[in-house]
Parts: C-alpha cells; sequence; structure tokens
C-alpha cells in the first residue's frame, strides 16, 4: 500500500451542507445530461435521490456559466434534504456570487422545529424566523439566531486538466489508462471508463470489462468508480467485485420512463454487492463422517477357529464376518453360494 493510499484513511472529514461527513464518494453515482432526460433535470434528479442516489455529478458543460449556476441552484437543495451532495463537473464550483444566497439552495432551521428554503436573493428564510447570513447557502438558527453552513467545494475533472486539481473539499478525475493514473496527485477519487459499451458515447473504448476494471483497479491509489455502460445489477455486482467503490451510471436513469426505480434496482444492487465483498460467507465446514457402528461383544474363538481365520484369503469381493459359536464362517453377499465347512467337535477337521 502506498503512502497516498494510507492518508486516505487519516484525512479530516468535511462538514457538508447539513452535517454530513464527506470521507470520499461511493456507492450509485447519477452524472447528468439534459438532452437525453425524460422530463427536467430537476424533475429527473429528485426521483434519483428518492431511489437512493447521494451524489450527483452536473455535467451541462455546453451551457453557458449563468444557466449552470442556475441548475446548480436548483439540483443542491434536493441532495442536501436527503444528505446528498452536488458535485460539479470543471474547476467552476458554481457557487452563489457577491456574497449573497444569489439562488437559495440551502436548507434552513427556525428554533429547532421549522424548516425551510431560503428566498432566492433576498437571504431570508420563507418559514421560521431564521435568517441566512450574506452569502451563506443555509442557516440552522435556534431562537432566531443564523448560523451559516458552507457548501462543500466538489469538482469532477477531465483527464486533460487542470493539473494539479484546484483546491476542493473533494477532486475526482476521469481516467481510462494506466497512464493518466499516473499523473494522479492529490485527487480524492476516480472514475475508470468505460467498462462496457456505452449508447452516451458510441465507439468510445475500447470497453475495459471488469477484468480490466480490476487491473487498473489494482494499479489505482485512490478510490475508483466504474463508468459507462453500467445498467443492469449484474453489471453492478461485477463492477463491485472488481474493486470498484461505486458506480456513476447516466443513460439508464436519465432515460428511464421511472428513475426512481431505475435508480433503486441500482442502488440495491450496489448495497447487496458490497455487503457480501465486504462479509464474505464463511467456509462451509467439512462434513465430518458418521460414527461407526460399535463392536458387538463376542466371545472368544478357539484357537482353531482364530488361527484358520487369520489364514482364510476370501473370493475377491466377499468381506468375511466374525462367527459367533456354532455358526459358519460366512461372507457378505455370499447368500445361496457354497460356504466352506466349519470344524465342529464332531468333526474336528472340518471335513465333509
Amino acid at each position: 500500500m502506498t503512502a497516498r493510499t494510507q492518508d486516505l484513511g487519516t484525512r479530516t472529514p468535511l462538514r457538508g451542507p447539513i452535517g454530513t461527513k464527506i470521507h470520499s464518494i461511493s456507492g450509485v453515482v447519477l452524472l447528468t445530461d439534459r438532452r437525453v432526460a425524460r422530463g427536467p433535470l430537476a424533475t429527473v434528479v429528485a426521483a434519483a435521490v428518492a431511489g437512493g442516489v447521494r451524489w450527483v455529478v452536473l455535467r451541462e458543460k455546453d451551457l453557458p456559466r449563468a444557466e449552470r449556476l442556475a441548475l446548480a441552484a436548483e439540483l443542491r437543495p434536493i441532495l442536501a434534504e436527503a444528505g446528498g451532495t452536488l458535485v460539479v463537473a470543471g474547476p467552476d464550483p458554481l457557487l452563489a456570487d457577491q456574497g449573497r444566497d444569489v439562488a437559495g439552495t440551502g436548507a434552513c432551521r427556525a428554533a429547532g422545529t421549522a424548516t425551510g428554503t431560503c428566498r432566492t436573493g433576498t437571504g431570508t428564510c420563507r418559514t421560521g424566523t431564521g435568517a441566512c447570513r450574506a452569502g451563506a447557502v443555509g442557516c440552522i438558527g435556534a431562537a432566531g439566531v443564523a448560523t451559516e453552513v458552507r457548501t462543500p467545494i466538489a469538482l469532477h475533472l477531465s483527464a486533460a486538466g487542470p493539473y494539479p486539481p484546484p483546491a476542493a473539499d473533494l477532486v475526482g478525475r476521469s481516467c481510462h489508462d494506466e497512464a493518466e493514473l499516473r499523473r494522479l496527485s492529490s485527487e480524492d477519487y476516480v472514475t475508470l471508463s468505460p467498462v462496457y459499451p456505452t449508447r452516451t458515447k458510441p465507439g468510445y473504448g475500447p470497453p475495459l470489462l471488469p477484468e480490466g476494471l480490476a487491473e487498473l483497479i489494482r494499479r489505482c491509489p485512490v478510490p475508483a468508480l466504474a463508468l459507462g455502460g453500467i445498467e443492469y445489477p449484474t453489471q453492478v455486482r461485477a463492477c463491485v467485485q472488481a474493486g470498484a467503490t461505486g458506480v456513476a451510471v447516466l443513460g439508464t436513469v436519465m432515460r428511464a420512463p421511472d428513475p426512481h426505480l431505475a435508480a433503486t434496482t441500482l442502488v440495491e444492487a450496489f448495497q447487496e454487492a458490497a455487503t457480501s465483498n465486504t462479509h464474505p460467507p464463511p467456509p462451509t465446514a467439512p462434513t465430518p463422517p458418521a460414527n461407526p457402528p460399535p463392536r458387538a461383544n463376542l466371545p472368544p474363538l478357539p484357537n482353531r477357529e482364530a488361527a484358520q481365520l487369520r489364514t482364510a484369503r476370501p473370493t475377491t469381493g466377499l468381506r468375511p464376518t466374525v462367527p459367533t459359536q456354532g455358526s459358519s464362517l460366512t461372507a457378505r453377499s455370499g447368500h445361496g453360494r457354497p460356504q466352506p465347512p466349519t470344524a465342529s467337535p464332531e468333526n474336528p477337521e472340518g471335513e465333509t
């Protein structure tokens, strides 16, 4: 294990928008693409979050910054309510500008009970008596006293750069081969792609498949998410078994007629696979042999009979049994066959 990997376990936890500790990214991660979504982006993301998704990467890089900023403002409270995190693709975290809560992205609690969302641009709370501080994403207040809660800066960068990554609370990078893994410095996680052929980027590859994914993960100094063409529970399980700490999906949720059901199916598959990998079933103990039946207390054989028994050679396939007094020397499975004579007082030599 490298020093880089060891440092991951001792990194100071960060505080999220509602006090959630952030160590790294894992589970099912949703990448957005409004061009293939079957409905408004916020509606699809809300359904996926209801299905268990806690990490969403906002892409939409073709949009002007103002529109991306508005999308980020719309998605952050959806995730914050569930304890999730919005990761922004690119070095710009798309936070509120000019020291004020431009888009009302945070949750607010006043007097420890009422909850609401800050109104856009006003810095006040819709419910309760608390007030959001200027520039704060949200507030948690008691008796009308507002306390600022900082939004974590979570970024996902492309393999093209920038290098080194900007300072942020969580930084990921897209990687596709070992050469790109060697360029990592302070990143917290990577995505490895494409694992399977993908409809979102047809012809992009060749696909790693689980074997190639496992090989790259063995060379990766940080946690890795599997990305590309992951649509079915069997694929999720294969990626987890290859060593991925999570799976990143796009089309299978964005295109789904029921994004809630699609997300739930993948999340459950990941949880089952992760539990199996963490707690493998104990090895099956060999079945002990059955105890042999107790030996019967037989009377001692006369000296001549004992000698005859020691020297007798049974016919192949027959097992002699110990005779009792007055019985013949018989063989198992010898019923109906001629048996050797037995000595008696009247016939001491056993002659016929």
